[in-house]
């Protein structure tokens, strides 16, 4: 495991996953700190969840999209454009809710900055996994770099809702958006001009081998992936609504977010060691074996009652997370042409966060009518869904004659 993490790191570079973990960790702030700025400014938890909603929809549908351009034009010019326009939109929100702007006006500037994310998390796998390909790497290989590229995700979401604590508990929340705009302009910009940037550029000569359609067709069980990435966000949301609502019924609701953070670290430290499975167990095999640890796992959340079992119980879950995430990017790599990668990788992103949002809404209203196991019946409920998906669908083989020549060898 660790000759392969030093054949990544030295694939990768010193500076482009140094530059890549701090263009995304602005992503993991904004929506914490949205939250926290609006509910302090207006006074109201209700239009503080409109404004969150409004970001996290921009980005669900605005992701893909980027994603798509970076395909037809390559990343440099679109991650640069969308990193300046994210930061000027941040920076706007912060305005607007210091300005006590009406609600609607919150939500069209939270729709712009949700809208303009630059998608550096995807598009980072996108790149990482076309520097291993075009360096003769094999499948082994190729699912280290997207291990630990699922590792810089989970990190960047652990430590990022805490520096938005930090900074509303030191300055104000406002403070840690400023930050995420400063750092959307430095490093998201770096990302950019980033000299791998080249790796990703359309291949020319690909329309001269086959068809455009036929190049950029996706194959049924793409979509699939993409339902199991809405169901893990789900997952996530209806966590976070009970683990919020059963620290507020045990009187220690500051805890909420500890719980959730040491979810984080235990999938961080499990999605690192991925690179450890043998190449011999199928990215099928291991689909399924995580969505079955999905559901073995989560079932303890519905009987839960204290601080401590609830800190056990979401450690051990989130073992599960990394594995399904990370095996799932990396059937999606196997799976689409190489045309359609970027957006691809995106739209597994923005489902994520499509389903943590719908969730957290759905959740959060059955944990206020019913306790904390309503809201995790609905993590359950997703984790049965995601594994009925890994043991029906039939993934189709990997579209080899889309990848670049030297991956052939």
């Amino acid at each position: 495991m660790l000759r392969m993490y030093r054949d990544t790191l030295s694939l990768l570079g010193p500076a482009l996953p140094v530059v890549s973990f701090l263009g995304r960790l602005p992503t993991a702030m904004c929506q914490l700190g949205s939250l926290l700025l609006v509910a302090g400014t207006s006074g109201s938890l209700a239009t503080a969840g409109l404004v969150g909603g409004a970001l996290a929809a921009g980005q669900t549908v605005a992701g893909p999209v980027l994603g798509r351009l970076t395909d037809r034009h390559g990343q440099r010019g679109v991650v640069l454009a969308a990193s300046l326009a994210n930061a000027l939109a941040v920076t706007g929100l912060v305005l607007a809710a210091l300005a006590h702007a009406p609600t609607a006006w919150l939500m069209a500037v939270a729709v712009l900055s949700g809208a303009t994310v630059p998608q550096i998390g995807p598009l980072a796998r996108t790149r990482s996994v076309a520097l291993a390909r075009r360096s003769g790497a094999d499948d082994r290989l190729v699912g280290t770099v997207l291990s630990f590229e699922g590792t810089l995700d989970e990190v960047s979401f652990v430590l990022g809702p805490a520096l938005v604590g930090l900074a509303a508990a030191v300055a104000h929340p406002a403070a840690a958006l400023l930050l995420a705009a400063l750092l959307l302009t430095v490093f998201g910009t770096a990302f950019a001009l980033h000299p791998s940037a080249r790796a990703t550029l359309p291949d020319p000569a690909a329309s001269t081998r086959t068809g455009a359609a036929e190049r950029t067709r996706l194959p049924g069980s793409a979509y699939a992936l993409r339902g199991a990435m809405v169901l893990q966000g789900a997952m996530f949301g209806a966590s976070q609504a009970g683990i919020t609502a059963l620290t507020e019924e045990l009187g220690a609701p500051a805890q909420a977010g500890l719980v959730y953070a040491a979810m984080g670290v235990m999938s961080a430290a499990v999605g690192l060691s991925m690179a450890a499975v043998p190449a011999r167990i199928g990215l099928m095999t291991r689909w399924r074996a995580a969505t079955v640890a999905l559901v073995v796992l989560s079932l303890p959340l519905l009987s839960v009652g204290s601080l401590g079992a609830l800190y056990a119980v979401v450690v051990v879950l989130g073992a599960a997370y990394a594995p399904h995430l990370i095996t799932v990017f990396g059937l999606t790599e196997r799976t689409v042409p190489a045309a359609r990668l970027a957006e691809s990788m995106a739209f597994l992103t923005s489902g994520v966060v499509a389903g943590q949002a719908l969730a957290l809404a759905v959740s959060g209203r059955l944990a206020e009518g019913h306790g904390a196991p309503a809201a995790f019946a609905v993590a359950v409920g997703a984790a049965v869904a995601c594994a009925v998906l890994s043991w029906t669908v039939r993934v189709t083989a990997p579209v080899r004659e889309l990848r670049p020549a030297v991956a052939e060898r």
